[in-house]
């Protein structure tokens, strides 16, 4: 066995494969170097999403040519000098690792000047090499710019992700440092667009509107404690606008962003009750603590920290986030107190008998027999007759003009598919593509032994449909009641619409009569031009208006077009896009197909009128599937006749 002490550069590549994963890594370790050398302006520049340049420009206070140099050496610091500095730390950086990770894989140019000098320098390191030093002509601060990020690393760099993806990272990145430092200034450019331009904010709040939008800071309340082992302050999100979506959670110690799902599940234990499953509320929480108390140098990225005693700062986070939502009630109650408010009388035990309470007197139809008719009111009925009948002369015409054979739209249809007796298995299926139900009708008959007895009588439903809180529709069959699941059946014929979309670009687009703007921010509007191409063939219509906000201007035909329901629906498309679906090809189209299903069942929750229902049990039994959704779970059910006799 050899043993050797690696060369630097292969040394200062095997840092940099832990220190520089990609393009965003680079924007934060030279963001945090800008601040620590006191800057309060911060200028970040790229090009490419970081693969042809990142440069960052800051006003700090700059190095000597001879430091210049020294920075790019591997452990070269001034923020520690013993081994007691390591648990004193107050700045960002302090390992020597970042400029020495990014020369080993990057091309970087560095221009820096000192206040006091009169000419500044330009340093030039590749692949860990010092290429040349020069006077130059430049501001007071220092000038980074990395060209051509692992050029000499073929594999990493195949490994990056698209633009939109990376620059999503840049932008998450940049958030977290701008946060930090409130009392600064930031800009941030892309391909030479302004996507960020930060200016000094009064207070930590408005930085934060100033970075996610009026909309997220609405929505925002105070914590705060002060105890001996930390203290807490920031903000917490309403209950009320928790959301599916994981944007807007930031938790910071000491000034820097650290992640810990430990003090995570703190969080969301405060919201026991008070959202629903599977929703995260926004928070921006700020904690100090004692440096000596927690280690910040477990991870080469410093986005991991270990606390002393991490229980204590669990239950001291948890009290704060109850004691927050306490005082701050989001649920409307009456305040009996408020001056001006009406007076409640107090009635006596004698009231009645000065002031008779009369009871109201029902009206009566005394010719309504809910044995005749169907249960329709009688043609001499005083009250309106709303509903079709089979017989009399008011619903016998509704009847008549829906059709010529006197049905529901559709339902003629239907029976003339099913008196065919070759549709049935074994007889040859000559009919199975009449009036438009073809393999959809052929699908759910020719499975029949499946489906019990569902359809022995050969007879789809053709008489008027029940629905049931808006949640069932229910229907008269010759073996019993057929009940159908709403949302499950339109779950079932969205996901078939739009798998029939994406596989023979066929789709429809309702176009909305006054479009909606959502307010996404600038990752998730990047979010929603990356996957443009897949949601035009799902049939919706969206553009992006801003750095921030997209435009919703048509939906897929059956979603709602409620401004509120869209909004909803929009948040839902972000968690839904968010998710990694590249292990098998086609499978994020499936995947997609399936949830947006889900979305637009769940997302109507208009009534459904009687004429709405017979349409959907129709296109029920179009779809190739009808039983069941696209996860297993069951369209319809069959009561039966003996079912029903067993409940009486």
């Amino acid at each position: 066995m050899d043993i050797r002490i690696l060369p630097s550069n292969i040394a200062n590549m095997i840092a940099a494969g832990e220190v520089v994963q990609r393009p965003a890594s680079v924007v934060k370790e030279l963001m945090e170097n800008a601040l620590d050398a006191g800057a309060d302006q911060v200028t970040v520049v790229i090009q490419d999403a970081g693969r042809t340049l990142i440069q960052v420009i800051d006003n700090g206070c700059g190095m000597s040519p001879d430091e210049a140099v020294l920075c790019f050496e591997r452990h070269a610091t001034s923020k520690i000098a013993t081994a007691e500095d390591l648990m004193n730390i107050h700045t960002f950086g302090f390992r020597g690792e970042a400029l020495a990770s990014i020369a080993a894989v990057a091309e970087v140019t560095l221009r820096t000047r000192r206040e006091g000098d009169e000419v500044g320098c330009e340093v030039r390191f590749a692949d860990s090499n010092h290429i040349s030093t020069e006077e130059a002509a430049v501001p007071r601060g220092a000038n980074f710019a990395v060209r051509n990020l692992f050029y000499n690393v073929p594999a990493r760099r195949k490994f990056l992700k698209s633009d939109n993806v990376e620059f999503k990272h840049i932008l998450s990145e940049f958030t977290r440092v701008a946060l930090t430092r409130p009392d600064a200034g930031f800009t941030l450019m892309h391909n030479g667009k302004e996507v960020f331009v930060l200016k000094p904010a009064k207070s930590l709040k408005f930085r934060i509107q100033d970075l996610t939008g009026p909309n997220v800071v609405n929505e925002l309340v105070d914590i705060s404690a002060d105890t001996s082992v930390v203290k807490v302050s920031g903000y917490i999100g309403r209950p009320d606008m928790a959301r599916k979506s994981l944007g807007n959670q930031y938790m910071f110690v000491n000034g820097r962003y650290f992640r810990s799902p430990y003090l995570n599940r703190a969080v969301l234990k405060g919201y026991e009750h008070l959202i629903t499953e599977g929703a995260t509320p926004s928070y921006f929480i700020w904690l100090e603590a004692d440096p000596r108390s927690l280690d910040v140098n477990i991870s080469p990225t410093k986005t991991e920290v270990k606390f002393e005693d991490d229980s204590v700062i669990f239950q001291i986070l948890y009290a704060c986030i109850k004691e927050s939502l306490g005082k701050n009630s989001f649920v409307a109650s009456i305040d009996f107190d408020r001056e001006g408010a009406p007076e409640i009388p107090v009635f006596g035990k004698d009231f009645e008998k000065f002031h008779p309470v009369s009871e109201p007197v029902p009206s009566l139809d005394p010719t309504y027999n809910p044995f005749d008719n169907d249960g329709f009111p009688s043609e001499n009925s005083p009250f309106t007759n709303v509903f079709p009948g089979e017989s009399g002369a008011s619903g016998g015409e509704f009847r008549q003009s829906l059709s010529p054979a006197g049905k529901y739209p559709g339902a003629e249809a239907v029976d003339d598919i099913l008196s065919h007796g070759d549709i049935w298995p074994g007889n040859g299926g000559g009919q199975k593509e009449a009036a438009g139900y073809g393999s959809g009708l052929s699908g759910y008959v020719d499975r029949r032994d499946d489906y019990g007895k569902l359809f022995e009588d050969k007879t789809l439903p053709s008489k008027a449909v029940v629905v049931v809180k808006n949640k069932y529709l229910v229907t008269s069959v010759k073996s019993g009641l057929l009940v159908v699941n709403v949302r499950r059946a339109r779950e079932r014929i969205f996901y078939e619409r739009f798998m029939k979309a994406l596989s023979k670009n066929e789709h429809i687009t309702q176009t909305s009569l006054f479009p909606v703007p959502v307010q996404v921010g600038v990752e998730n509007r990047l979010l929603f031009e990356e996957h443009a191409d897949l949601l035009a063939s799902l049939g919706f219509d969206i553009s992006p208006f801003g750095n921030d906000t997209v435009v919703v201007n048509g939906v897929p035909e059956g979603y709602s077009v409620d401004a509120g329901m869209v909004q909803t629906m929009v948040f839902d498309m972000i968690v839904a896009l968010s998710d990694d679906h590249n292990a098998v090809a086609g499978m994020m189209e499936s995947a997609m197909a399936e949830r947006f299903a889900r979305m637009g069942a769940a997302g109507d929750n208009s009534a459904v009128t009687s004429g709405e229902a017979q349409r959907l049990i129709d296109a029920l039994f179009a779809c190739e599937n009808a039983e069941y959704t696209s996860s297993g779970h069951r369209t319809m059910a069959l009561l039966s006749v003996e079912d029903l006799d067993r409940k009486f």
